[in-house]
């Protein structure tokens, strides 16, 4: 749902504490968020897209502890804000892989070829026409990794890390569950 200013995402909860993961031993403002809490925000932030700063609305039964409640906000960003770090390293390392196949693959495509061109011109044989073929054909299947990650590796990485970033800045905000009738 969205209003004029921002993206809203809502979570309807019993409790304060389900939002969090309730096995993480860490103060409360550094707590893991829940996996299938993470999950929902994640995927909501995803369908609502970045064109607008995120609200996410935790509607509760119960009304949390006000020490608790003063720092969820808090809380809440200090999570995206780590998890953003995350996948900014993942994207880093990605690309550092990317680089380093590269050039590896550079060289075993021009060793490959050199190979082969050597064969082509040393032996007169259809078995030399083969092997010189399958060295070429094995080149450039080196390179096929370094290009994976350079066109289509590194985009949904981007993705996520932006999206989490966006949350890693949200408006959160405690609202009770409002009365069916």
């Amino acid at each position: 749902m969205a209003d004029s200013h921002h993206a809203r995402i809502q979570v309807r909860l019993r409790e304060l504490g389900q939002l969090f993961n309730s096995l993480d031993p860490s103060p409360f403002i550094e707590r893991d968020l829940d996996d299938d809490a993470e999950a929902f925000i994640m995927g909501s932030a995803r369908e609502l897209g970045l064109q607008l700063p995120y609200e996410i609305i935790v509607h509760l039964k119960v009304a949390p502890e006000p020490s608790r409640a003063a720092v969820l906000e808090s809380a809440v960003r200090h999570f995206f804000r780590e998890r953003t770090a995350v996948k900014q390293r993942d994207l880093r390392l990605l690309l550092r892989r990317g680089r380093t196949s590269l050039v590896i693959g550079i060289f075993f495509l021009a060793a490959c070829l050199g190979l082969g061109e050597f064969i082509g011109l040393t032996w007169d044989h259809t078995l030399a026409s083969i092997l010189s073929e399958s060295l070429v054909i094995g080149g450039w299947v080196a390179m096929w990794r370094p290009l994976e990650i350079f066109l289509y590796d590194w985009w949904p990485l981007r993705e996520e890390r932006r999206v989490l970033d966006a949350l890693a800045h949200a408006k959160v905000r405690l609202a009770p569950i409002p009365k069916e009738g």
